[in-house]
């Protein structure tokens, strides 16, 4: 029997994998459900290992703690009585009720490194429970983690992305039009094996690309996933639209079964639906047959440029498209360990077909992620390069595809080639299919370039495509703080706080916007309500004790910042340097900034913490590097 066990969501895997390994690699013995056999009871297998484990480490996510979590929260409390409990989250999540009583050590934002200190801080915590020493680990003797590319991006706050799924919507649901729209749900898997969820999703995923293609407005993935325990009135009735597609996948190495349903959302009739039973490399011809039959159940005509874009930038090859798809999964481990897995799988699609243009584009995406692990600006321009020549590709190869141009946009972005990033994006747009992705990225450069109006209808456009994404909510707030629309940001993030009022991005915003309503005390309560190892939350509080004339206190947090961030966050500092009224080193920051290619630049426009850097011509001098257009 194995010493740990590890408990976790099912959904949660392919971002437990790395530490699992990790673990591994110190030369322990873990026992997790990837390990069941088929044909065995994995109920009482799980139960065994549990109960003969010494130490069981709970991994907490969004899903963990939501109501599908119950085995998660049955297995920690076992392990809770048994005294064999060590607790880490994923997601910048609470444990639920009852399992408060032991200090959580933060995965978030781990990169893979077992050198890190949580990493190290977790080795020891499961030393001792495996010894019988079992301390509780204490949040002091943690060190943070140090800022990134990845964090820094769009200036810090602006970039972060809020996980998980709020309640609150950006339009109200049912403010668009339904009659040309359609959510399509992920598959179920009903494979024996759970590694096969990839696939089941992803096919979900190809349907939604193939069918928005043709002119349907069809919801993300974020908003699908989060009605999708709902029956299929309720789930049309929140996502405002007149139709749902829903199917399952069940594949075995001779054959593959698909079965989809197309019904309608107000009164879940059946307007479609369809068995196959096929050859596992059918799956690209089940996949545009699903989406032509949809099509003609919605009276939509598909002449010969329509049924092309169903396949538009695809690939014949079946197996080419699997690995395109297990790279999805691999790219959500959310660690560099993950994106360069996800890059080795794509570059081996790409290998059985040269001319997958997708698969190109999503190559070029995926090197731009892989190079935000570096801070080295040497590896970093290499990358670029690389990604570039395979945007470049993609749009040779599928000149009317639109994430070719979208990933050169992303490149250009990256780049600090602003105006190019622009151009591109608003190319992709141009072409059929555009995602929500593309549509949120051409918001942030509005925003970026001081177009403000422009970015807000982005988000609301995007908003219509996926209704329940609350990123789209902190993007919305960001540009309203940026627009300096203080009191019309100050409403919007108090309803939306109202909705998901854990959300420690939300109240970062909300407090740098109250500071510069100079309400001082109200900000100092958002960014006290932020998690307490939140970077933006440290940043904000040395700029309110600049704000207050407070300049002893604001120096010692900056000392204490670049201690903790070293050479990752030069913008930060020159935030803090100009609104301690320290024009020169603020300048010199914003220097070292522009040497690093640090992302944080592409906001220095529009940025009001730089407001007292703007009439000096070195600040004008390092814009207009950026192009801005």
């Amino acid at each position: 029997m194995s010493d740990v066990f590890v408990s976790y969501k099912a959904e949660d895997r392919a971002r437990l994998k790395p530490i699992v390994a990790a673990l591994e690699a110190e030369g322990f013995s873990l026992w997790w459900d990837a390990h069941i056999g088929g044909g065995t009871d994995w109920r009482e297998e799980i139960q065994q290992h549990l109960d003969d484990a010494r130490c069981v480490i709970v991994a907490w996510s969004e899903r963990a703690v939501g109501p599908e979590g119950h085995f998660v929260c049955d297995e920690a409390a076992r392990a809770k009585k048994a005294g064999s409990y060590v607790p880490i989250k994923i997601d910048d999540v609470d444990p639920p009720l009852g399992f408060g009583g032991v200090q959580v050590l933060s995965f978030v934002g781990w990169k893979g490194k077992r050198s890190d200190a949580r990493f190290r801080a977790l080795v020891n915590a499961v030393k001792a429970h495996l010894t019988g020493d079992a301390p509780v680990v204490r949040r002091s003797a943690i060190k943070q983690p140090k800022l990134s590319r990845r964090t820094a991006m769009a200036g810090g706050v602006g970039a972060l992305a809020v996980a998980g799924v709020g309640g609150w919507t950006l339009l109200k649901p049912g403010a668009a039009s339904a009659s040309n729209r359609i959510a399509v749900m992920s598959f179920s898997n009903l494979s024996s094996d759970p590694e096969q969820a990839y696939f089941s999703e992803g096919i979900a995923e190809e349907l939604r690309g193939a069918l928005s293609r043709i002119g349907m407005q069809v919801i993300g993935k974020a908003s699908s996933d989060a009605v999708k325990d709902l029956d299929t009135q309720a789930a049309a009735a929140k996502l405002g639209v007149a139709n749902i597609l829903t199917g399952s996948v069940r594949r075995s190495p001779a054959t593959i079964r698909v079965g989809a349903q197309l019904v309608g959302g107000k009164d879940g009739v059946e307007k479609w639906a369809q068995n196959y039973d096929r050859a596992p490399g059918d799956t690209i011809k089940i996949q545009s047959d699903i989406a032509a039959q949809v099509a003609s159940a919605l009276s939509i005509a598909l002449g010969a440029a329509k049924k092309a874009a169903l396949t538009l930038g695809g690939t014949k090859v079946a197996a080419a498209q699997d690995l395109l798809l297990q790279s999805n999964q691999a790219r959500n481990a959310e660690s560099a360990a993950g994106r360069l897995h996800a890059l080795s799988l794509i570059d081996a699609a790409i290998a059985l077909d040269s001319n997958y243009a997708e698969a190109h584009a999503r190559r070029s995406l995926a090197l731009v992620a892989y190079s935000n692990d570096t801070v080295d600006v040497g590896e970093h321009r290499a990358r670029l390069a690389d990604a570039k020549a395979s945007a470049n590709r993609a749009i040779t190869i599928e000149p009317r595809l639109s994430t070719g141009y979208a990933s050169l946009g992303v490149v250009y972005r990256d780049e600090l080639n602003l105006g190019g990033a622009l151009v591109e994006v608003r190319r992709a747009l141009a072409q059929p299919g555009s995602s929500v992705t593309t549509l949120t990225a051409f918001s942030s450069l509005l925003s970026q370039m001081g177009r403000f109006d422009g970015a807000l209808r982005m988000t609301e456009a995007a908003s219509k495509l996926d209704p329940l994404d609350p990123s789209l909510v902190r993007q919305h707030l960001f540009i309203l703080y940026l627009a300096r629309r203080y009191p019309e940001a100050v409403d919007f993030a108090r309803r939306a706080l109202q909705a998901t009022p854990d959300r420690t991005i939300l109240h970062i915003i909300l407090g740098n916007v109250l500071l510069f309503l100079g309400k001082y005390a109200e900000a100092r309560r958002e960014y006290l309500a932020a998690s307490p190892d939140d970077s933006y939350r440290q940043i904000g509080l040395a700029v309110l004790a600049a704000r207050e004339g407070n300049r002893a206190d604001a120096e010692r947090q900056r000392q204490e910042i670049v201690r903790l961030y070293g050479d990752a966050a030069h913008y930060q500092y020159a935030q803090i340097d100009a609104q301690i009224g320290n024009k020169d080193r603020a300048l010199a920051e914003l220097e070292l900034a522009w040497k690093i290619r640090d992302p944080g630049l592409g906001t220095m426009r529009v940025d009001p913490f730089l407001d007292p850097l703007r009439r000096d011509p070195r600040f004008n001098s390092i814009k207009t590097r950026l192009n801005f257009h």
